[in-house]
């Protein structure tokens, strides 16, 4: 028997959710089909488990400089067994929260593996065995941590981030293989939890695609918290010898550890659903081929999420989501442009930006001009005890020689993912710094060096 929806969404997890529940609150019947645990990634070893662990790494790091505040404690000791279980918590109640949400918007749910054949049909395989049919499909199969030759994944000595992020302790020595965005979260995490790291990245800097000047304020930050960094060096392969191993990179470096995380990226599941007799098509990377409005080969098929060549990121994924539904209901959305989305990055310093780096730009063919600010002069920044970290804003030079419009933000410094909003805002908006200046900063926040740096680019400046 087939049951009828007018869309079925194969993938549950933040892109695939947010279709489903943006297209029950646009009136459509929707059904979800999810293989493993509604939320993905992001919810069970992604985003929600990762940035309470390293939550637990600022609360040590707060205690270890409470004599600088005048508080007397002893010695920190970290219970990674309790830090897990509250994670767990964490993770069960937005679990919890997400099953209620999808039954209160009515869209059904079938547990089990889904694959798109001819004719719009979905058949499930696993807990709910069933087959679905509907106008509209969209595939969310999201993605799975990458592997690189020579460390094959054993849990023990060489682990990717879906087994790091339920580790009951700290090991002495690690090697991060990857400076990107989850390698530096995860060097910054266990260098606060006690372990002396080795960070290795093939890039001649870490954190590619990041302006460079936030960067390399992330990379001295790291050193100055003696977190031995390597760039420009590819690894070749490691020895175990009991409970060690030596990874060996470079011309002739190596490294004796207790545990390898191998944090390389994320690869795309294209070929998770199937797509048996459809004309969707899945590249050699394994990225499902869409256009611009996310439409794949397949009339009425869409794909979104990690399975699409964009940003890997849950919030792009929700965006995604929600501009498919609007795509399909007719409503000819603006679709989600790349280069100015929101990125942030949860290491000690933080780091977040949105737009284009300096770099970009100049490259795209813009006369730009760029003012930066650092933390160290802004006092809620001396207050909190967190001065570290830049502001740096790059804009368009207009023909009369003065900064016009806002082409990129970049943040780095402490809780700067939570001061991006104006920074995105005025990129998105295409605002000009003579319109962002002219608003008032409170004071003292971290969020005024935005303002402040913003005002510099007029030509007259408060502090700086």
């Amino acid at each position: 028997m087939t049951t009828s929806h007018d869309l079925v969404v194969i993938g549950g997890g933040p892109a695939g959710y947010a279709a489903a529940l943006f297209a029950s609150a646009s009136g459509l019947d929707a059904g979800l089909v999810e293989e493993s645990k509604l939320g993905g990634t992001c919810l069970h070893v992604g985003c929600i488990p990762a940035k309470e662990l390293l939550e637990t790494a600022s609360v040590l790091r707060t205690v270890r400089q409470a004599a600088e505040f005048g508080v007397t404690v002893g010695e920190p000791v970290v219970d990674l067994a309790v830090s897990q279980e509250r994670k767990q918590q964490v993770v069960d109640g937005l679990s919890k929260g997400l099953t209620g949400l999808l039954a209160g918007r009515n869209v059904t749910v079938y547990a089990g593996t889904g694959h798109l054949g001819v004719d719009h049909t979905v058949t499930v395989d696993g807990g709910d065995p069933a087959v679905l049919q509907a106008p509209h499909i969209v595939l969310a199969t999201g993605s799975s941590p990458r592997t690189i030759p020579g460390f094959d994944i054993d849990g023990t000595l060489v682990v990717t981030s879906d087994e790091l992020l339920s580790i009951t302790e700290a090991p002495d020595r690690v090697a991060v293989i990857g400076g990107g965005a989850i390698g530096c979260e995860f060097a910054s995490m266990l260098c606060d939890l006690g372990s002396s790291v080795t960070l290795l990245e093939a890039m001649p800097e870490i954190l590619p695609g990041c302006d460079a000047d936030a960067a390399k304020a992330v990379r001295r930050a790291f050193r100055k918290r003696k977190i031995d960094v390597h760039v420009g060096v590819l690894v070749h392969g490691h020895d175990p010898d009991g409970s060690a191993t030596t990874v060996r990179f470079g011309d002739d470096g190596s490294v004796e550890v207790d545990l390898v995380v191998v944090a390389v990226g994320r690869r795309p599941r294209g070929d998770a659903a199937g797509l048996v007799g459809t004309r969707v098509e899945v590249d050699d990377r394994g990225f499902v081929v869409v256009d611009d409005r996310l439409r794949t080969a397949e009339p009425g098929v869409y794909a979104v999420g990690d399975v699409v060549a964009t940003p890997q990121l849950a919030h792009v994924g929700f965006a995604e989501g929600m501009f498919v539904v609007r795509d399909l209901l007719g409503e000819n959305p603006v679709p989600v442009d790349p280069s100015t989305v929101p990125w942030c990055i949860y290491s000690h310093p933080e780091v977040a930006f949105a737009g284009l780096t300096e770099a970009a730009a100049r490259e795209a063919g813009h006369d730009v001009v760029v003012s930066s600010h650092r933390f160290m002069g802004n006092g809620r920044a001396m207050i909190v005890g967190e001065t570290d970290g830049l502001v740096k804003v790059v804009a368009e030079k207009g023909p009369d020689g003065r900064a016009g419009r806002i082409l990129g933000v970049h943040l780095v410094g402490p809780w700067v993912t939570e001061q991006l909003g104006q920074g995105y805002l005025a990129v998105n908006w295409e605002a000009t710094v003579d319109e962002v200046a002219a608003f008032i900063q409170p004071h003292p926040t971290l969020s005024e060096l935005f303002g402040e740096t913003v005002l510099s680019l007029t030509g007259r400046s408060l502090h700086g």
